[in-house]
């Protein structure tokens, strides 16, 4: 008998955006995408520019007829209020970017509606501390040997007390 436990197996970690896989796609179908790459990669399909006031909300697939091809879906977009008539006016070109993505004639219409988009907007990096409150900083510091270690402690005691 070994007087030690059993050595533990590999350690197979899955990506959290593999786990929540079914759990994203469910809730995307729920909306009518049938790929969430349309929700996630918006701002690469539509271009920046669109991507900036516009998002989509879901896709309506019309009920399919026996015997017939499946009708284009209508692709649900929210855009914000003032940007909404120049969206319409790109309508045709949001098409032609969205079906080319999905390499089909997907969608055959847009619906708007006007809203705020529920992404938050990108935060703005704060401008980097005064290089006297650095220097005031450093000088309250001590001894400290590594130089490096010292001006980044600076820099930060500088942010911190602006703040």
């Amino acid at each position: 008998m070994s007087k030690f436990p059993p050595k533990p197996g590999p350690i197979s970690a899955k990506p959290l955006g593999i786990l929540l896989n079914d759990v994203f796609a469910e809730a995307y179908a729920k909306q009518g995408f049938a790929a969430r790459e349309l929700v996630t990669r918006w701002a690469q399909i539509a271009g920046p520019e669109i991507a900036a006031h516009a998002e989509p909300l879901k896709m309506q697939w019309p009920r399919p007829v026996e015997g017939q091809p499946q009708e284009p879906a209508t692709l649900v977009l929210r855009v914000e209020g003032p940007m909404a008539l120049e969206i319409q006016h790109s309508a045709d070109i949001i098409l032609e970017r969205v079906n080319r993505f999905f390499g089909w004639s997907a969608v055959g219409k847009l619906a708007f509606r006007q809203a705020p988009l529920s992404r938050p907007q990108a935060r703005k990096r704060p401008a980097p501390p005064d290089a006297k409150a650095v220097a005031k900083v450093a000088e309250s510091l001590g001894d400290i040997e590594d130089e490096q270690l010292k001006t980044a402690l600076a820099r930060l005691g500088a942010a911190i007390k602006r703040n």
